[in-house]
């Protein structure tokens, strides 16, 4: 008997944050990364294409996010997620980092899905975060024991409200480097330019704008058209990975690249954050728990700018190029030698957006190699 053409396998497709892409049960897919998995990733998203145009990508980083979710069997996680960063216009597939965005339709995708019980009228989720080997805190509604995407929240670069999803990454210290400040220093020159090296939720490079000679307010258009400060930041951000542990990151999109500048908005510190090629439309959540931290630990690039209220739990607003996102922290310690990190906070929220199987080439992939346990996966 021929082969079929096509493999559908099973996925539900979110928009979580300012993100999108689909969500899949980690049974359903090969475990190899690096090897089949990464082609049908990229079958799926229709990349290498700049309009990814033969699979169900959006043309940016912004909206070729995938999650693949797992019941955990750590003690201290309820749900295992994986994120997957797919390049638009390469065939590069990228397992380094975690994305929070996406991480708002997890415990929805999970409770659906039959992981875990919702409790009524909040569930708590646990989410494991394998790529960066942390924990985070979800907290989502559920009246009566169900699932909710209708409520009363807004976030800048959404429209309408929805339903809240608080993350807490306080235990995403070190995220990569097991270290808050990778190289032990508050700050650094890279290529003439002071900067910090900073992992929270994410390792990230933040530099000040007046440094590479920006207003620290511009338009993602205006910053994605200025290719001599694009390339000037990848070489900064890879040697900062080096300085970092982080080896070759020419192919990740870890370290994260961040300009700084002064708050115009009545907000606490102004940001441009790069995905590193571009500038991002709003603002990573993990690059912003990074930030927020920055803003409140002493020495940093990003306390010299920032506006800081005089609260003990800060909400520290980041202006982005779409309005503002806020995170709340809460520390202790004035000098760095005694800075803790005691929470790190923000509310996002999600959507889902259809729910079936995406189709691939059974070339691509039969459906069956690679497998972990039994799929429902059909070639």
């Amino acid at each position: 008997m021929e082969p079929r053409m096509i493999t559908r396998i099973p996925a539900v497709m979110y928009r979580g944050g300012t993100s999108k892409g689909p969500l899949f049960l980690a049974s359903d897919l090969p475990n190899d990364p690096g090897g089949i998995l990464d082609r049908v990733m990229l079958a799926a998203m229709g990349s290498p294409h700049p309009r990814q145009i033969d699979g169900i990508g959006g043309a940016e980083s912004l909206t070729s996010k995938i999650a693949i979710i797992s019941k955990s069997a750590r003690s201290d996680a309820d749900i295992d997620y994986f994120f997957v960063q797919v390049n638009p216009d390469s065939p590069i597939v990228d397992y380094a980092s975690n994305c929070g965005n996406m991480l708002s339709a997890v415990g929805p995708f999970a409770i659906e899905n039959g992981l875990i019980a919702a409790g009524d009228p909040t569930t708590t989720v646990r989410i494991y975060n394998t790529n960066t080997d942390s924990v985070i805190i979800a907290e989502l509604q559920t009246p009566n024991g169900t699932t909710t995407y209708e409520g009363d929240a807004a976030i800048d670069g959404v429209n309408g409200t929805a339903s809240p999803v608080r993350l807490n990454f306080v235990k995403s210290v070190g995220s990569k480097t097991k270290k808050l400040l990778p190289t032990g220093k508050v700050r650094e020159i890279i290529q003439d330019v002071e900067v910090t090296l900073i992992d929270v939720a994410v390792p990230m490079m933040i530099v000040s704008a007046a440094a590479v000679g920006k207003r620290g307010n511009e338009s993602k258009p205006e910053l994605d058209a200025d290719r001599p400060l694009i390339a000037r930041l990848e070489k900064m951000r890879n040697e900062a990975g080096r300085r970092m542990g982080l080896g070759d990151t020419s192919n990740l999109v870890i370290p994260k690249p961040v300009m700084v500048s002064a708050p115009t908005k009545g907000g606490v510190i102004a940001s441009r954050d790069f995905v590193p090629y571009n500038c991002h439309a709003t603002h990573s959540v993990t690059g912003a728990m990074a930030l927020a931290t920055a803003c409140i630990l002493p020495g940093t690039v990003a306390s010299d700018l920032a506006v800081l209220p005089k609260s003990q739990v800060k909400k520290i607003a980041i202006e982005h190029p779409g309005g503002v996102i806020e995170v709340e922290t809460e520390s202790v310690g004035s000098d760095l030698a005694g800075f803790e990190l005691k929470q790190a906070s923000l509310i996002r929220t999600c959507r889902k957006l259809f729910e079936g199987w995406i189709c691939i080439p059974s070339s691509v992939w039969d459906g069956k190699t690679g497998l972990q346990s039994p799929s429902r996966a059909v070639a």
